[in-house]
């Protein structure tokens, strides 16, 4: 558990949260709460726990009447029936190996838990992020459809004193139905993206989701150390089955041991009538101890055999996923540089796209505009500004991927 709060820590610090809006930390905290997956790996592990109790037994007490139909007769009297009881022990140790098994098999499964807690905080932050990104989408078009607006006026008033034609007002609002169009579209996906958002909190997918207004790439990259990788638990879950592996074969040969049996039998007998003596009568009383040896059994071979192989098996498995591991913090490190090289260029471009614009403002004032030249530099302006939103949403959720993967 402090393992999953420092985690949680290292993801939190990334967001500086303004306003109104509902921090991230909070919603991933509710989220552990409340998912179902995590309760579910959870009572996996309670499950898989509980067994050490059932394995924490030894075989059943054989009990066995039997009543002879025939009563044999011997020199103190004739048999009646017999009683026996019998209880076989495993050999020693044997009971402290099933239960070290099981417990390695729960440490592997809580492991389970670990992964799952790290894949929903991603999963939190990067459903946010999606989220910013479209409403921050749906400001910058209202923007651009009061802008257009506002040159439509302009067009009106050119229209009339016969510097523009109509032709530049239908224009302009064409464009305004587009963005108009646009700007619904992302509403609608907004609203899926917060189904899903309020689906990984477990909650009612109606509500509403606040979001950050404004979220900056910080001056500097966070510190990714490729070391932490081999500590993911995704990496020592195998490590952890390696070990269970090891835990089976141990009480393999535990089980490949004999087994101890102790008895007791009780024969009551007649008393005989013809004759009289010290011993007539005196019931048969028997204590017996049994030895269970696998001679012939291959069984237990033939799992030292399999423990092996797995072994193996689990060796190859956490070395592919390793490589997995590499690539993937490789392409969001890559990713995330990209990310921070294009919001710097849509900065730049913005900036000289409102610089154009202040521009035509000031031909319009001179009694020269090309509403051409209008729509061409509102539409650049908008590429940007979507791609400096873009890469910021980008940059953070290659952030989560990294945390992901070595936090």
């Amino acid at each position: 558990m402090k393992h999953i709060k420092t985690v949680f820590f290292l993801f939190s610090i990334l967001f500086a949260l303004k306003g109104n809006a509902q921090q991230l930390e909070t919603f991933i905290d509710e989220a552990l709460t409340n998912n179902p997956e995590i309760q579910k790996f959870e009572l996996k592990y309670k499950r898989v726990s509980e067994k050490v109790n059932e394995v924490n037994t030894i075989p059943n007490t054989e009990f066995g009447v039997g009543y002879f139909i025939s009563e044999p007769e011997t020199r103190t009297g004739a048999q009646r029936f017999k009683v026996s009881a019998k209880q076989m022990l495993p050999w020693f140790g044997t009971i402290t190996s099933r239960e070290n098994y099981v417990s390695s098999l729960a440490d592997a499964k809580y492991e389970d838990i670990v992964i799952a807690k790290r894949k929903l905080m991603a999963s939190v932050s990067q459903s946010y992020y999606k989220l910013y990104a479209n409403i921050t989408k749906q400001d910058v078009l209202s923007e651009n459809i009061k802008l257009l607006k506002t040159y439509e006026t302009m067009a009106l008033t050119s229209v009339e004193v016969g510097k523009a034609s109509a032709v530049d007002v239908l224009r302009l609002q064409i464009r305004q139905n587009e963005l108009q169009q646009v700007k619904n579209v992302l509403h609608q996906q907004f609203l899926s993206e917060q189904t899903t958002f309020n689906n990984l909190l477990n909650r009612e997918n109606d509500i509403e989701v606040n979001v950050i207004d404004d979220l900056l790439i910080p001056k500097e990259d966070f510190e990714t150390t490729t070391e932490n990788l081999a500590l993911h638990p995704e990496l020592l879950k195998y490590d952890k089955l390696f070990t269970s592996i090891e835990q089976s074969e141990l009480l393999n040969q535990k089980e490949s041991s004999p087994m101890i049996g102790f008895g007791l039998d009780y024969i009551n007998v007649v008393e005989r009538s013809d004759l009289n003596f010290s011993d007539n009568g005196k019931d048969i009383i028997m204590p017996m101890v049994s030895v269970s040896i696998p001679i012939f059994n291959k069984k237990y071979k033939s799992i030292t055999k399999q423990n092996e192989l797995e072994q193996q098996e689990i060796l190859s498995q956490k070395q592919e996923r390793l490589n997995t591991l590499e690539t993937l913090l490789d392409k969001a490190v890559n990713e995330r540089i990209s990310a921070r090289i294009r919001h710097n260029t849509a900065i730049k471009n913005v900036k000289q796209a409102k610089d154009a614009e202040q521009i035509l403002i000031k031909s319009y004032e001179t009694g020269m505009i090309d509403f051409n030249d209008v729509l061409d530099i509102q539409e650049l302006q908008l590429k940007f500004q979507i791609s400096q939103i873009e890469s910021v949403k980008n940059y953070y959720v290659q952030s989560t991927i990294i945390n992901y993967l070595i936090q």
